[in-house]
């Protein structure tokens, strides 16, 4: 197989022989639900697991924030964290000590306790793993179930396409990047997206929730937004249709696209919140957003699912692409 997520059809196959039979399991392992969710009486337990295997640098500080993404798209708090880091052998100390700095600086942000995890130098690796587990928590009536979008639903998206991807090609790819044609300035602008506008939409979720009923959140990562549509949709067993001039490519995202051959609407994207609201709940949402400095489109609608998945562009109404696996990863996996 190749680098990236198990294949959609794979893992619902795989996830089909997992048996449930806990009635406090709210939700539970299914492809397009990106966090766990159990009955606490009073409040839900949101809980999260995903690994950095794609970076390198800062890695400590990404596997905090792609894993507290996931958890404030449920309409949740994140609260716990516990890491799981496997340094390569020959590491030296200090990569440890840079690791865990980065965690507890990114835990701190967040308002986040480190509560656990586990170290090891570990056989056959290259460069260092985090696999990081956040737990969070929420009321029950505050929860935002992944199936929760419906046809007439109109689809704002924070930000922009590919920040995530871009700014991290720019620190693991610099070289290819030069030899693609971009300026040291351009690589240097690229980098510097991980932290402004940054991949974190935990402050962009709690905004949404506070003035409105939000239908569905996600947090769009391998495969970039059009998975993330892609799993949005079927989720809640519906449809979508996207307009092509909608979505906002930042210039650095499309120098880096243009020297790698990438295309953005597949590459990494962690830093856009994509919600499903109520078309009379958009505009009090876009506000708020905007005065907290968060810039949104409206890039699309929820249609029956007897619609599929849809883009229209010059051609015309046309289907979405889909990526089977991250532009990223392609780019990785290509022969040096």
């Amino acid at each position: 197989m190749d680098i990236g997520k198990l294949p959609a059809d794979l893992l619902g196959k795989l996830l089909s022989t997992a048996s449930t039979t806990d009635p406090r399991v709210l939700l539970g392992p299914r492809v397009g639900a990106h966090a766990a969710a159990i009955d606490m009486g009073d409040t839900v337990l949101v809980a999260k697991s995903d690994p950095v295997t794609f970076a390198a640098d800062r890695i400590g500080w990404y596997a905090v924030q792609v894993n507290a993404n996931d958890i404030a798209c449920l309409g949740a708090m994140p609260k716990w964290f516990l890491a799981t880091v496997l340094l390569p052998e020959g590491a030296a100390p200090e990569l440890a000590e840079e690791i865990f700095r980065e965690i507890t600086d990114a835990c701190a942000e967040l308002g986040v306790a480190l509560v656990g995890g586990h170290t090891e130098i570990t056989y056959g690796l290259t460069r260092p793993i985090v696999s990081g587990h956040m737990l969070g928590e929420a009321k029950k009536a505050d929860v935002v179930w992944p199936g929760g979008a419906q046809p007439g639903d109109t689809l704002p998206l924070t930000l922009g396409l590919a920040i995530e991807g871009t700014a991290l090609l720019a620190r693991e790819a610099a070289n290819a990047l030069r030899d693609g044609g971009m300026s040291d300035a351009d690589v240097a602008a690229a980098a510097s997206l991980l932290e402004s506008p940054g991949i974190s939409v935990v402050h962009a979720a709690q905004t949404a929730c506070t003035v409105a009923s939000v239908h569905a959140m996600h947090d769009p990562t391998e495969g970039g937004l059009a998975t993330g549509l892609a799993e949005l949709a079927s989720a809640a067993e519906v449809g979508v249709e996207v307009r092509s001039d909608a979505l906002h490519v930042l210039p650095e995202t499309q120098l880096v696209c243009r020297a790698l051959g990438l295309e953005p609407l597949g590459l990494l994207a962690s830093g856009a919140l994509l919600m499903a609201l109520a078309s009379d709940d958009v505009e009090v949402v876009q506000t708020a957003l905007s005065n907290e400095g968060i810039p949104s489109q409206v890039i699309g609608r929820v249609t029956e699912a007897s619609e599929g998945l849809r883009i229209r562009n010059a051609d015309g109404l046309v289907a979405l692409p889909i990526f089977a696996r991250d532009e990223l990863a392609r780019f990785m996996s290509q022969p040096s």
